[in-house]
Parts: structure tokens; sequence; C-alpha cells
């Protein structure tokens, strides 16, 4: 059997560009995922058989330039500088063709073979742009293929060409700079070539040139490489520091701004040459018209408010509709194992376990499944819509008055669902301090592993209009989180935050196949953790409850009743019963397992966990329980997060002493003060 083939691609492009849609169609489910050989930015790779060929598509972080100056742009300038990919597939939002058009420009200096996948195309013809496909294609030197990653359009052709143009090692024409600055790469070119047989920059002339106007630029990485690999290297840094020179005082100014200022004059050239802009589409008027509203300064954060709200009514009712059908299964399931454990094995303790531990534990969690599904798919929808951008504007004033950047907001957003990735996410952030702050206030938003409690609590404290609790535990983790940012920066780093820079991407309708996707995997992992992690800790929490062996279920003198006890006059201001603080002690675990734990502890001889906690927690004690739980200190898998994006164990150690600090201040407040008002 012949063997296939491989051919690597490189696949390039902005942020919102569709890159990643369009890699994640392209590979299907053949992905697999790490970090990048020393640093936390993530490496995505896939494959494609196409025809004899295995083609190996390697997603590059997005990015808007190649200039090194975050874990991104290093990312993607040395896997094109180093790894010699046989392709770059670079992919260009042709709604916004000139801006993206930059980042071209520079992949066309290195000089790869090169595919652009046009995508958007269908965004741009409604933005009433008619792009002139072939002239690009002939213009650059390298096919263009139109396609529209959200409805599968263009990819066959896309595929067939990133063949032809490996097999056939197709280039790009090379970019000509203004004479002056091109006649001094070329000059600087000729000088390092004897560099050629000494440094692993050099995979070809193509990239000479590269390098060459990197030189002159005086990028720090690129020339430490060079000049330290012959004697010579001297004597050429002083010629390109001439050269450098004589560009500055021609066209009066500095030498970064000059490159850069060709570039773009290069993009908008080839912008001029094969667009046309004809009437404006309806639906970019509307999109416009839209943006005229939710970024108004007067009726922006109420239309936010009303999102998130309607997120939070959504998620609760709708969940909790489907919810109590789930909550009737796994009460039958507990009684009739129970039922038949007893006459079949004779085994109160064995059934105990079972109905009690696994199927109370695991089952109290899985309850809510239905609303862990519903809140992923609305935040799924919001993100794919484009409406995130838009909100992450909006809180740009407000959270420079706290010393954060604005972009910080959407790790914050992300972090309802979950802190892990929300925590990751922040290596979109440049600024260290920015992306430091932002982890660490990450986990005073409630995510979905808190929702279970939240839920449960929200309807014993408010049941007529539950969720206006859920709404409110959100917006308080939010303000939480915002103050605090306050503190961090003032306690471990100064400096001002930089001004917020960020496109906004185009409207979308939901692709509802993409948003699906995303909400189930989402849901399969908290049932893969219910299956695991909570599984154990419900059967840790029957153990604890049930031992020493002769002692009365859940009582004070079980090991769990002694923990609960040892531990309370910790919280006896917020007048915690023992059984609640194991619970908490327990969620530190994973949030998920508080729920479980108060139904092993209290469901054990009660049909209705509800009514059980209605009981034993008051209002003043449930308000100050609600608060500490969704406040309190971050899961374990949050916190390894937190020690491998920082590289330091200590700021762990900050986030937990932090965030028990503030929960247990407010919950304790919360207590006196409802008690005085009730």
């Amino acid at each position: 059997m012949k063997e296939k083939k491989k051919i690597t691609v490189a696949v390039a492009g902005n942020p919102n560009s569709g890159k990643t849609t369009l890699f994640n169609l392209i590979t299907g489910s053949a992905q697999k995922v790490g970090n990048w050989s020393g640093v936390t930015v993530e490496r995505v790779e896939g494959e494609r058989k196409y025809g004899d060929y295995i083609l190996k598509f390697v997603d590059l972080p997005g990015t808007y330039s190649l200039s090194a100056f975050s874990p991104e742009e290093k990312v993607a300038r040395d896997f094109l500088l180093y790894e010699y990919p046989d392709v770059v597939l670079v992919v260009v939002d042709a709604s916004h063709l000139e801006r993206n058009l930059y980042l071209v420009a520079q992949l066309v200096d290195i000089g790869h073979p090169m595919v652009v996948a046009l995508n958007m195309f269908d965004l741009a013809a409604e933005s009433g742009y008619e792009i002139d496909v072939e002239k690009l294609s002939s213009l650059l030197g390298v096919p263009v293929i139109p396609t529209i990653a959200t409805k599968n359009y263009g990819i066959d052709n896309l595929l067939r060409e990133i063949v032809r143009v490996a097999e056939n090692q197709i280039h790009p024409k090379p970019l000509i700079y203004p004479a002056d600055i091109e006649d001094a790469i070329q000059q600087v070119s000729e000088r390092i070539k004897i560099f050629n047989n000494n440094s692993e920059l050099f995979a070809g002339c193509h990239i000479r040139k590269y390098v060459a106007t990197k030189l002159i630029e005086e990028d720090p990485e690129i020339s430490a490489q060079i000049i330290s690999v012959s004697p010579e290297g001297e004597k050429i840094k002083e010629f390109i520091h001439q050269k450098r020179l004589e560009l500055e005082r021609l066209y009066q100014d500095d030498i970064h701004s000059i490159l850069a200022q060709a570039r773009f004059a290069w993009a908008a050239g080839l912008f001029g040459e094969t667009v046309k802009i004809s009437k404006r589409k309806k639906f970019a008027q509307i999109g416009d018209k839209i943006d005229n509203i939710v970024l108004n300064k007067w009726l922006g954060f109420p239309i936010f408010a009303a999102v998130m709200f309607l997120m939070f009514y959504l998620t609760f009712t709708i969940g909790g509709f489907f919810a109590d059908y789930i909550d009737e299964f796994f009460g039958w399931l507990g009684d009739v194992s129970r039922e038949f454990i007893i006459s079949h094995f004779h085994s109160p303790l064995f059934a105990s376990l079972v109905s009690d531990g696994i199927i109370g534990g695991v089952g109290g969690v899985l309850v809510f499944l239905p609303n862990i599904f519903i809140l992923f798919l609305l935040i799924a929808l919001i993100e794919d819509s484009g409406y995130v951008a838009r909100a992450a504007f909006l809180m740009d004033k407000i959270m420079h008055k706290f010393g954060l950047h604005g972009r910080s907001f959407i790790p914050m957003l992300l972090g309802f669902g979950c802190s892990v990735p929300a925590i990751i996410s922040t290596r979109a952030l440049r600024d260290p301090r920015d992306r430091l702050a932002t982890m660490l206030i990450i986990p005073f938003i409630p995510c979905s592993a808190r929702l279970p409690v939240l839920i449960l609590f929200a309807g014993i404290l408010f049941p007529k209009n539950p969720t206006i609790v859920v709404f409110g535990m959100y917006f308080l983790g939010i303000a939480v989180a915002v103050l605090m940012a306050t503190v961090i920066k003032k306690l471990f780093m100064g400096g001002l935050t930089p001004p917020f820079v960020m496109e906004l991407p185009k409207y979308h309708i939901p692709a509802w196949r993409v948003v699906l996707k995303h909400a189930a995997i989402h849901t399969g992992a908290f049932v893969r953790k219910a299956g695991t992690v909570i599984l154990l800790g419900a059967i840790l929490m029957w153990m604890l409850g049930s031992l020493p062996f002769g002692v009365e279920y859940a009582s004070e003198q079980s090991l769990a009743g002694k923990i609960g006890k040892f531990l309370q006059p910790v919280f006896a201001p917020q007048h915690f019963e023992w059984k609640g603080i194991v619970a908490l002690s327990f969620g530190f675990i994973a949030k998920e397992i508080i729920v479980s734990t108060l139904n092993v502890l209290y469901g054990a001889d009660e049909e209705n966990l509800a009514d059980e906690l209605a009981k034993k927690f008051p209002p003043p004690v449930g308000w100050a329980f609600l608060i500490f739980a969704m406040l309190y200190t971050p899961c374990l898998p949050t916190l390894a997060t937190i020690k491998a994006e920082t590289g330091s164990v200590k700021w762990a150690f900050v986030s937990v002493a932090l965030s028990l600090s503030v929960a247990w201040v407010l919950s304790a407040a919360a207590y006196y003060i409802v008690a005085l008002v009730t």
C-alpha cells in the first residue's frame, strides 16, 4: 500500500478572522492540544486526509503582526522561521480585508509557499465589498480562495490549492518597499549571506530578506542570533546601524513607524487595486444601527444587564423544568436500589452506600445538568453573535477606573462557564500585570460548578423569583472581582493600564452546529467530572458519615461530624451547621461536591433536599452560606492552572488567601445584615 505523503500547513491569521473555525472544520475531531515548548500558549494540531496526502495543520495563535512583542506573536513567528512549514495558509477576514493585509505583508516578506483563504466572503458582500479574487491572486502570486467557514463553503478548493502549492513550491511575489528602504534591505541582505551556513534562520533567500528587514528594524532576538555567530558580526552590526540612521533622517521618523507605514501602504494599494465598494448592503446597515443602540453610553449598560438577566432567567427556568424530571428519576432510582439490595443482599450498609452515597451524591449534582447545558449554550450564542466584544468595550471605562484592561472582561465573562479556560484566555492580554491581576480575580466569578449551589439556595431563599438571587450573585461576583483588582494592583504591581484596542467583529447569525457543539463539549466535561471526581467525593463523604462503624449515619459522632465540629468555631459569625462546613471543606476539590455532600449528609432520610435545607438554613445563614460558597477558594484545577500560567506556586497561594478572606468577611456581614432586616 502506497504511503501517503505528509504536508505541514501553518494556519495564520488575525484574531476574529475565523481562523480557528476554519481549522476546526477542516480537521474535525483529528486534533491534539498541548502547549508550545517553553511557553503556555496553546498549540493545536490536526490532520486531514486528502487524496494521496495527509495534511498536518498547525493552528498558530491569532495575531495582528509578527513583531514578537507578545507570546502569541513570538510563537507564530518562531514556527514560521524555524519549523519550515510546507505551506502557510493565511486566513483573512474579507470584510476587513485592508487591515488583515498588514499581516499578509509580513508573511509575504518571510516568503514561504502560501495560500490565502478569503474567509467570511459572504459578510464582505453584505458590507458592499466587491473583491476581484483573480486579480488579488495575480498580484500576490499565490492562490486566493473565497471561503465561508461557518457554511463549509470553499473548503474543497482550498485543500486542492494547498496540495498544488506544496507540490510546486509556489512562493508569493516579494513585497517591494519604497526605493530607499528596498535598497537598504538589499544591501543588508547581501552582507548577511555569510551567515547562511551558521544560522538556522536561513532556509532560503526568501527568509534572508525578512531577516534583513528585521535587522534594520532592530529586532533584538534576530539581531542577537545573527551578530553572535561570526567574527564579522560587529562590523555588520555597525553597517546596519548606519543604514537605519540614514532611513530615519530621510523619513524624519523612527524605523518601526517607517516600515509599518510601508506595509500599510502596500496593503492599501493592494486593497485599492482589487476591491470596489458598492452601496452598503442592508445587513451591514443593520449592524451599524444595532451598534448605535448597544454601545450607546446611556442604553448600553441597561441592555447588557438585560442580556445577562435573560441568560440567567432562561438558565434557571428552562433548565429547572427538565431538572425536576431528573430529580424524580434519581429519587426513584435511589429507593429502588435500596429496596433491591436489602431484599437480595440483606446489607443495609451496602444499600446506604449505593442509595445515599453514590446515587444521592452523584444524582444530586446531575439534577442540574440541564441548567449547565443551557448556560453554556447561551454563552456560546452571545460569543458567536459578536456581542461579547461589544460588552468588553462597554466595560472598558469602568475596568480602567479599577486598574484593569477592558479586554480583561472577556476572560471574566468566560469565567461564568469555567475558571480554567477563562484563566488560560488571559494570554490575550499583552501587559503581564493586567494578565496576572485578571487571573487572580477570575475565581470570584461564579462558574458553572457553583451553579448547582446557586440554584439550590436561590429556590430556598427567594422561591417566588429565584432568578433575582441568581442574577444578584453573578453581579456580586463581578463587583467583588473588579474591586479586588484595585487591591491587587496596589499590593503587587503598579503602572498604568494600556489603552484598549480591539476590533469589533461583524455581527453573525450564530451557527447552531458550532453553538451546540460548544455546549455539548462543556456539558460532557461536567458529566465526566460527575462520574469521576464527584463520584469519589460522594463515596468519601458517605464513608466519613458512616465511620466509625456503629455510629448513627451522618451524626456528630461520625468522622464527618468531628471534622465539621472542629472547624465550626471558624464560622461562628456565620452560624453554619457542621454539615454545611464539611460540604464547603470538600468543595475545595470541586465546587459541585458541595451539593453532593449536602445531599449525602442531609438527604439520607429526606426525600427533598431543598425542604430539609430550608429548615436548617434560615435566611441569615442561607445568605451567608451562599455568598461564601460563591466567593471562596478556587477549586484544585483552577489553582493548578494559575500555577502553570504564572510559573509560580506563590500566586496560587495568594489566590486562596485572597478569596478565603473576602468570602469570610462578606458572608459574616451578610448574616448580620439579613438578621437585622428579617
